[in-house]
């Protein structure tokens, strides 16, 4: 804070961190690759609606994208997506979403060839995702989820000719419900996967199998090597010499490292500790760690919410932290000395990252929004520091967040007042808060309004007892912790009890609906693309979340009456409070009726109600414009229908 500043209330301080500030600086970066000395990654942009470019690091800082307009590199695969692309010896292998057939960019520039035919109609299509290179049968093996058939769509690991075709792939795998991770040994002699069924979640049980692949390209007799309906697997990956098969298994309570060694038939825990080394696999070809040579591994890992880099030396089992500025980690990669990954901290946007093992410098690629090294705009004055807090819930137990107090170096608060809170719930519900710079957070804690990001019960990052925590209590404990989590920063003079709204989207939108129906605390929200109806959930959704519901509530429609009970569109008449809606017209996941049951339940009762519905969104908005708006209208909607103060723009 200057000698300068102004003193004005809480929530009304005029903050450079703007709505269209934020989306025209901003980009998503993922999906790292390495291939023949060359750094690929993924680009989101907001400002080409949407669409993903694959991004080349060339060797003098510049960037070149890969794939031309119009082509989009973006699968929808469980709807969720990821592992769109990937990339050998130079050539560019992806989903396009327009039509979602696969194509090759060969590395001269020229137009992208097709390897699948045509859908036979845009809704009846066959996706594919989270593919490798057999330069040896020249084949890419990948997820194929056929939506050609009638009824529930059809999931496979399929083998699709790279010199292109009439058929969508040749299937080397059926029968589960689900897969993932396909991977191909050095040699080509093996291939390994993850399954799993209904009503799994791969977060809680999946089975890694393992089969050889003859010269002709098909499959053995697969061989389960790990896992069960109890225990979760993540990310296989080959050691270089093909000796080696890694994975990570929370069969301890916790996300470890293990190996299996191909020619004993034996596994062994790497380095076991109270530590997360894996994540939920929400989207496809996440990757929190890499071989760096066949005796050593480089890993991300997570402990209270907060992530850590280290070297894994596998002859001695030493584990070495790596020095760096970042708190969270993912889509590790490595090659040798050199590691690339995606980064981030509360005071560091999401970037691209170089590392070298032999001298620990790093260097960043890529930042997702350069807007801070913007000189005129003094931003890093107006970031404000994140806090990890815990606090007492229901039932005695502990649940956590990351807490940000307002921060304007040109305004201070009236003497005696304490600042609004914002609560936000993080979607899934297995998933967690990011402590990535957030512009969006700072885009309230510039203006004097508090934010709590609540990693509550089920939340990942804590082992999985405390995710399973969430298991038919959806609805209950997540609602509880918000409550508590604010409760504790006004009992603690950090916030004013008396303002608190919460904001969330998807699973975190029906926490907030939740929150707002059963729980008398909160003075209004707002829900994106939340869900309202449980029932109509169960009813209504995809089928890779079509029995998640089974675990966080109970089968349906065998415990109907809990799915009443817990929907917040069956009790509109308990919803008093001012809330305000933003849904994709094309959202497949929470489709619209949804929102809309609810708005018109709430307008009949003449409640404060906002609702803005964007043409061309699916679950989770990727155009600037439609993000801009949201930013806006949500402020706007509490500065009139909530606080009745003069928030500003």
């Amino acid at each position: 804070m200057s000698s300068s500043a102004k003193t004005a209330p809480y929530g009304s301080w005029k903050s450079p961190i703007t709505s269209d500030l934020i989306v025209a600086q901003s980009i998503s970066l993922s999906e790292v690759r390495l291939d023949g000395g060359q750094v690929y990654w993924l680009e989101g942009r907001p400002q080409e609606q949407g669409r993903s470019v694959v991004v080349r690091g060339e060797e003098d800082g510049r960037q070149t994208d890969m794939i031309s307009k119009p082509y989009n590199a973006r699968t929808r695969v469980h709807e969720y997506g990821g592992g769109s692309w990937t990339v050998g010896g130079g050539t560019i292998y992806f989903s396009n979403f327009a039509d979602a057939r696969l194509y090759r960019q060969p590395p001269d520039g020229s137009a992208p060839q097709p390897l699948t035919p045509e859908p036979p109609a845009r809704d009846r299509q066959w996706r594919f995702a989270d593919g490798v290179i057999d330069q040896r049968r020249t084949h890419w093996i990948g997820v194929r989820e056929d939506h050609t058939v009638d009824g529930e769509p059809v999931n496979t690991i399929v083998a699709v000719d790279l010199d292109g075709g009439r058929e969508p792939g040749h299937v080397l795998a059926r029968g589960h419900d689900f897969y993932a991770s396909p991977r191909l040994s050095p040699d080509g002699n093996w291939l390994t996967w993850l399954a799993w069924d209904h009503p799994n979640m791969p977060w809680n049980g999946t089975l890694l199998y393992l089969a050889e692949i003859d010269a002709e390209g098909a499959l053995g007799e697969p061989q389960p090597v790990a896992g069960g309906a109890a225990e979760s697997i993540f990310q296989p990956e080959w050691s270089p010499d093909g000796a080696r098969l890694a994975f990570v298994s929370d069969r301890s309570g916790w996300w470890n490292l293990y190996d299996f060694d191909l020619a004993a038939r034996t596994t062994r825990a790497l380095a076991p500790m109270a530590a997360e080394f894996g994540a939920p696999q929400w989207t496809f070809g996440m990757s929190s760690y890499d071989f760096a040579g066949p005796e050593r591994i480089v890993c991300a890992y997570t402990q209270a919410g907060l992530g850590r880099l280290a070297v894994l030396d596998l002859a001695d089992g030493a584990l070495r932290p790596l020095d760096t500025p970042f708190t969270e980690f993912g889509s590790v990669r490595a090659a040798g000395a050199r590691v690339v990954f995606r980064a981030g901290a509360p005071d560091h946007p999401a970037s691209i990252v170089s590392l070298d093992l032999g001298s620990g410098q790093h260097a960043v690629l890529k930042k997702a929004t350069d807007i801070l090294d913007r000189a005129d705009l003094h931003l890093a004055d107006y970031l404000t520091k994140v806090e990890s807090v815990e606090f007492q819930t229901t039932d005695g137990e502990t649940a956590f967040g990351l807490f940000y107090p307002p921060r304007n170096p040109d305004y201070a608060g009236v003497a005696g007042e304490r600042p609004p809170l914002l609560v936000k719930c993080h979607g899934g519900p297995t998933s967690a808060a990011s402590s990535t710079l957030n512009l969006g957070i700072q885009f309230w804690t510039s203006r004097g309004i508090a934010v709590l990001d609540v990693n509550y019960r089920g939340s990942t990052g804590f082992g999985r007892a405390y995710r399973d925590r969430l298991r038919l209590s959806w609805g209950v404990v997540d609602v509880d912790d918000c409550v508590h989590g604010a409760r504790f920063l006004a009992e603690h003079e950090r916030v004013d009890g008396k303002r608190c709204v919460i904001s969330g989207g998807s699973a975190g939108g029906y926490t907030t609906l939740a929150a707002l129906t059963f729980r008398d605390f909160f003075q209004g929200g707002a829900s994106y693309y939340g869900v309202s109806d449980a029932a109509a959930l169960a009813r209504d959704t995809h089928k890779f979340e079509s029995r998640y519901l089974d675990w966080l509530i109970g089968p349906y429609p065998q415990e109907e009456a809990r799915y009443r009970e817990r929907s917040p569109l069956y009790h509109a008449d308990r919803l008093s409070k001012p809330v305000i809606f933003f849904q994709g017209d094309e959202d497949a996941v929470v489709p619209p009726n949804q929102t809309e049951a609810m708005v018109e339940a709430l307008r009949r009762r003449g409640n404060p109600v906002g609702y803005f519905l964007f043409a061309g969104e699916q679950h989770g908005f990727r155009k600037s414009a439609n993000i801009q708006r949201c930013l806006d209208a949500e402020l706007a909607f509490y500065a009139i229908d909530v606080f009745r103060t003069g928030l500003t723009f």
